[in-house]
């Protein structure tokens, strides 16, 4: 008998299917093999000796790591895909599409017609092991999180670009009290969201649909998400029970028409011998020469300690700092000379507000009636939570409480870097004031949290694991990736090779070099600064304090406490208040602490943002989601501030359409149109049309269209136009106005009047990938700069669409157009005159939030105009800003028109007093890789801040918040 044998050796998973001569399955097995794939390989061989000695083998490979495998022990090797199909073909012929999720693999397989199949790359973005990420981060095992899924009801817009992105945006709504099971199944939603607008790219995924894979199998909750989204009936969407097998299936089917046959002895020596060969990978040097090098590092390191009294015996006043970060709890109590009473730093586990309940009872306990606390401050992304939850005084931004700890440890300081769990934060300090803030953006690439969670993967605890990147003889160069990236390349070198200890110190390395070079961007040492503090639970890892050192060739000062320096801080600011009582619970109080949380959807405005309503058991409530005032106040702002982006966007949401006698046509508010629209939508008004917008950019409007897009790493703003021409579709439309446009208008501000190529051009990708049969789609090329040129090029777009208006008719709707067009520009204009007026008035702060004209959209910028008003900001706009008499100096072509005015716009508020600049950068736009260094160059040579955020899908406003309060708080600070 010929038994046939197929082995997938995935990313996380080693899977094998026996068949028989008559192609019954008498074996099968789903085992992780934690990157010991060679060694499992082997085991798993000599697992089957009952079934296998004394017959012929027919066996064949696959898999992400069976390449390798399989060329060592020259056995047949078959790429997934073929496997897959080949398994589809024999056990379910009906099938069109396939959706695999693997552990970090992820594929769709189009069987209908040709077979085509889409991959992820070097992403495990919405893969298996972002879900393991995503049970860790809520403290659930896989099983709980699953059965918590079924239990939502509510959905929480995660990003679906990359699980670090999506990371980004669950671990704040941990902080602000989500329900678990809520979290759970948006979770699964944005791994559905990942797999249909990342991989499917414009194909839809319709038929019936075969669902592989283990994640597919064993979540129930990810079944259904998928199911809903992609409108499946029970008929329609399959979950067979060979899922997590179907790969290896496929092999062991390929493996039957394969000639060549082996005993088991052979087929065994093959294994073992491919087991033994060693691979050889290049590392990196050591990170120490020897033993004393290590002990001067650590003996210097020993110096900055901070002195601490005992709360046993202690008597007097005490002061109460709390970090609640992003993945840690934080607590310092210091008396009146600095000591520290009392620390601790704990995982949120989940649930921060319990872990601070939890410790405020043990100091309590410890302080009897010796001991009274005198004030409170908190600080960190759960600040506004834990200040309501736990009446603490004060509320401090991070990197004030930052800057303040360490300023403790050396008064010179001029360059602070904190990396933590999800965040960094670095600043320059500059006359004893905060004088640039770098924050990471939507991404945690770099930070501690995935060296831990590599370590729980591996089995081990992370200081453990730490410390074993001490001892390296080779250090893994992972280079500067993003994390999840990382992720593979970590997996790949184990599989080469590589110990423990050299991936150890690789990760840390790496964590390192993307804090200098991602975030920092530093060219060179100098340019960061001489008295360097470093801090933040990463930097009490040695391993990657000394390639801190090691890479920057310098030494640096990193406090005794560098994991507690926020609330330290925090604890130091409270007692500078200089207060004799405090609003803290009671310890009664504490006792009887209630808690609940309560998601609701607002319906106060276009934004529909989802809120987590928490209450205490004093009746006290605090609305956690919200990117303004009013469902809190029931106002829309305490005082309403002027808001340039408001009122751009009111206006031309507001245009009046009337009904014309040529019938209607739908403009999507897209990109540039948010520019051009004033003049459209006069043009074909006085033609006689009836101007129909598409409906406000929210996460549904883009869920319409998401799987038409073609391209996972275009700008947000960009995939949001698939959604806006679906909307337009489902109005009725028949017939659409979008044209390309290589030029905007001139405005003598730049050496050309260039638009970005994807705003340009992005009708012909909607033509493309779009189902618009039935629709009349005008996407012609126009010039608006010369009026002759574009009434010849709109009567041949309507001679081409048998649409017959006259030249005298083009001519003069496009006299009208035109000075609309100027009307709504001087309008804005004016507009921005008026609010820098009323700033100088009131002694207000202005801020030009800059960006593209689409920047307006809410579902763009996430409210961000709001936040800036909340926080007692006039916010203007880059097209408000008077035209300079004289360009600034830059080192680049100037010809993009929106950029030009982004660089004016700068010049400006280096003339300006209490103004400063926020770039707003959309993630993904290649020419914004130059733009922020010009504008940063601008500002920074008038003694101007510069602040950049990068936005995208992830519509979490926290690092974003600390951003713009960092920002005031410099301002402030700079006024003395």
């Amino acid at each position: 008998m010929t038994y046939k044998l197929g082995i997938d050796v995935g990313s996380t998973t080693l899977k094998a299917v026996l068949l028989n001569d008559v192609d019954e399955i008498i074996y099968k097995s789903y085992e992780r093999h934690k990157s010991k794939v060679r060694e499992m390989s082997v085991a798993k061989l000599k697992e089957l000796e009952p079934y296998l000695k004394g017959h012929d083998i027919a066996l064949a490979i696959t898999g992400s790591a069976g390449l390798g495998i399989a060329n060592d022990a020259q056995f047949p090797f078959v790429q997934e895909v073929f496997a897959t199909a080949q398994a589809v073909r024999q056990y379910y012929p009906r099938t069109d599409v396939v959706v695999e999720l693997g552990g970090e693999d992820a594929k769709i397989i189009f069987l209908k017609g040709a077979l085509e199949e889409r991959m992820n790359s070097t992403c495990a973005g919405g893969t298996g092991a972002f879900i393991d990420q995503m049970a860790s981060l809520l403290n659930v095992d896989l099983e709980t999180m699953d059965k918590l899924s079924l239990q939502y009801t509510t959905l929480y817009p995660i990003a679906s670009r990359c699980g670090v992105f999506a990371k980004s945006d669950v671990q704040p709504l941990i902080n602000q009290g989500v329900e678990k099971s809520n979290l759970a199944a948006s979770i699964f939603q944005a791994v559905v969201d990942q797999s249909i607008a990342g991989l499917a790219q414009g194909r839809n995924i319709e038929g019936n649909v075969l669902f592989l894979g283990g994640p597919l199998h064993f979540l129930k909750g990810l079944q259904n998400r998928f199911k809903e989204t992609l409108h499946l009936s029970e008929e329609e969407a399959n979950f067979p029970a060979l899922a997590p097998y179907f790969v290896a299936l496929g092999s062991a089917v390929y493996a039957s028409g394969e000639t060549k046959t082996y005993t088991y002895e052979e087929a065994l020596h093959k294994m073992e011998q491919m087991a033994n060969i060693k691979v050889k990978t290049d590392g990196l040097a050591p990170l120490f020469k020897d033993e004393k090098e290590y002990e001067e590092f650590i003996k210097r390191h020993g110096n900055a300690k901070v002195a601490r009294s005992d709360i046993h015996t202690y008597q007097g006043n005490a002061y109460l700092g709390i970090d609640s970060g992003s993945t840690t709890t934080k607590l310092a109590l210091i008396d009146e000379h600095d000591n520290i009473l009392y620390e601790s730093y704990a995982s949120n586990q989940g649930n921060p507000i319990d872990v601070i309940k939890k410790e405020l009872l043990k100091i309590y306990d410890l302080m009897e009636d010796r001991i009274h606390i005198v004030h409170s401050a908190v600080t960190g992304y759960g600040e506004e939570l834990m200040k309501h939850a736990f009446h603490l005084d004060v509320g401090i931004v991070e990197t004030i409480a930052h800057y303040t700890a360490a300023k403790h440890f050396n008064p010179n300081v001029d360059f602070i870097i904190d990396i933590g769990g999800q965040d960094m934060k670095c600043f320059r300090i500059k006359d004893n004031s905060i004088d640039d803030i770098l924050l990471n953006e939507a991404c945690s690439s770099g930070c501690g949290s995935f060296i831990e969670t590599f370590a729980k993967s591996m089995g081990y605890d992370v200081k453990e694991f730490a410390k074993m990147g001490l001892n390296a003889k080779h250090p893994v160069d992972l280079g500067t990736r993003c994390t999840v990236f990382m992720n593979s390349s970590v997996k790949q070198a184990q599989k080469n090779g590589a110990s423990i200890e050299d991936i150890s110190a690789g990760l840390c390395i790496s964590v390192v070099k993307n804090a200098l070079y991602k975030v920092i961007r530093a060219k060179n040492a100098d340019e960061i600064g001489k008295e360097i503090v470093v801090q933040g639970g990463t930097f009490l890892n040695d391993t990657v304090l000394r390639s801190f050192e090691m890479e920057l060739g310098r030494n640096v000062i990193r406090p005794g406490i560098a994991h507690l320096m926020g609330a330290y801080g925090a604890a130091l600011i409270a007692k500078h208040k200089n207060k004799t009582s405090s609003s803290i619970l009671t310890k009664q109080q504490l006792q009887a602490f209630a808690h609940t949380s309560k998601a609701i959807n607002c319906g106060l405005c276009t934004n529909h943002c989802n809120l987590t309503v928490n209450t205490f058991d004093d009746g006290s409530r605090h609305i956690a989601g919200n990117k303004c005032e009013r469902p809190v106040s029931g106002k829309v702002n305490k005082e309403k501030l002027p808001n340039l982006y408001d009122d751009k966007y009111e206006r031309l949401r507001n245009l009046k359409s009337i009904p014309g006698k040529r019938g209607k046509i739908g403009i999507p508010l897209v990109l540039n149109m948010y520019d051009t629209l004033p003049f459209w939508h006069s043009f074909f008004t006085n033609l006689g049309f009836e101007v129909v917008l598409s409906d406000h950019s929210t996460k549904a409007l883009y869920a319409k269209g998401q799987h038409t897009i073609p391209s996972d790493t275009v700008c947000y703003p960009a995939k949001l136009v698939h959604g806006h021409i679906q909307s337009l579709i489902d109005k009725g439309m028949q017939t659409i106005f979008y044209p390309c446009m290589t030029y905007n208008v001139k405005e003598e501000m730049s050496d050309n009047h260039f638009n970005c190529p994807v705003v340009a051009y992005y009708p012909e990708v909607i033509e493309g990938n779009m189902n618009l049969e039935d629709i009349t789609f005008l996407y012609p090329y126009i010039y608006l700069e010369d009026p002759a040129v574009l009434i010849k090029q709109m009567k041949e777009v309507f001679h081409a669409h048998n649409i017959k208006i006259d030249e005298d008719e083009i001519l003069a709707a496009s006299k009208h157009a035109y000075e609309e067009y100027e009307n709504f520009k001087n309008q804005i204009y004016k507009k921005g005159q008026e609010a820098i007026a009323f700033a100088k008035e009131h002694q207000r702060k202005c801020i030009v939030l800059a960006g593209r004209p689409y920047h307006v959209d809410p579902q763009i910028n996430h409210g961000i105009h709001r936040l800036l008003n909340n926080l007692g900001f006039v916010v203007l706009s880059e097209d408000c800003i008077p035209k300079q008499p004289q360009r600034p100096s830059i080192h680049v072509l100037n010809q993009w028109t929106f950029h030009a005015r982004m660089y004016n716009a700068a010049q400006f508020v280096c003339s300006q007093k209490n103004m400063e600049m926020i770039q707003l950068v959309s993630f993904g736009c290649g020419i914004d890789a130059i733009t922020t260094d010009e504008v940063k160059d601008i500002l920074r040579s008038h003694n101007k801040l510069y602040t950049q955020i990068k936005i995208d899908e992830v519509d979490n406003l926290g690092a974003v918040k600390i951003r713009c309060r960092s920002l005031q708080a410099a301002m402030e600070e700079r006024e003395g």
